[in-house]
C-alpha cells in the first residue's frame, strides 16, 4: 500500500508541476499556476499520513516505510531546486524568458556551486533521516526496525559522498584552459 502512495505522490508532483507550468506561461494564468505549484508540499502531508496511519494499524516497518520517509525528504531538499530548474526551462523556451543559469565550470565559482548542490542533497539525507528516527521511536522497542535502521545508513553514505565530491571541488579546483 505504501508503495502505492509512493509512486502516486510521484507521478502527482511531476502533474502539478507541468499543470503548474502550463497555467503559468501557455495559458498565461500566473496566479493559477502558483497555486498549484504551492499544492507540491501537499503531497508530502498525505504520503506522511498514509505511513504513519499504516505503522499505526500494526504494519511491520519494512523497506517501504524507509522508502516513503526517503521521497518525503529529497523532496524537501531538492523538490524547490527541481520546480526552479523545470520552471527556468518552461519560461526561457514558451515565455520569451532569458537563458537557464549554466553553473560555473572552473575555480571558486564551481566549488561553491556544489557545496550549493551538495547542501541540498544533505538537506534530504537530513530529513530522511529525522523521520526514520521519528519511525523508530513511533515503533518502539516492540517492533522490528532494522529496515529503517539500513536506510539510515545509506542517507549517512549518501551525506559523506556529497561532502566528498563537494570537498574535492574545494582542493581540487578546476582550472579554465
Amino acid at each position: 500500500m505504501v508503495v502505492g502512495w509512493i509512486i502516486a505522490c510521484e507521478v502527482a508532483f511531476w502533474v502539478l508541476l507541468a499543470a503548474g507550468l502550463t497555467f503559468r506561461y501557455g495559458l498565461r494564468m500566473p496566479r493559477t499556476g502558483l497555486a498549484l505549484l504551492l499544492c507540491e508540499p501537499l503531497l508530502e502531508v498525505v504520503l506522511f499520513a498514509v505511513t504513519a496511519i499504516d505503522l499505526k494499524n500494526g504494519a511491520h516497518p519494512d523497506w517501504r516505510h524507509g522508502l516513503a520517509a526517503v521521497y518525503i525528504g529529497f523532496t524537501v531538499g531538492l523538490g524547490h531546486s527541481t520546480i526552479k530548474w523545470a520552471d527556468a526551462r518552461v519560461a526561457h523556451r514558451f515565455a520569451g524568458g532569458p537563458p537557464p543559469v549554466k553553473p560555473p565550470r572552473y575555480g571558486t565559482a564551481r566549488a561553491v556551486h556544489e557545496w550549493k548542490v551538495a547542501g541540498r542533497w544533505v538537506l534530504a539525507s537530513l530529513v530522511a533521516l529525522a523521520l526514520l528516527q521519528a519511525a523508530v521511536w513511533y515503533v518502539g522497542s516492540a517492533g522490528d526496525t532494522s529496515s529503517l535502521r539500513q536506510w539510515q545508513l545509506r542517507m549517512l553514505w549518501l551525506i559523506g559522498i556529497n561532502v566528498i565530491i563537494a570537498g574535492s571541488y574545494t582542493l581540487f579546483p578546476k582550472r579554465g584552459r
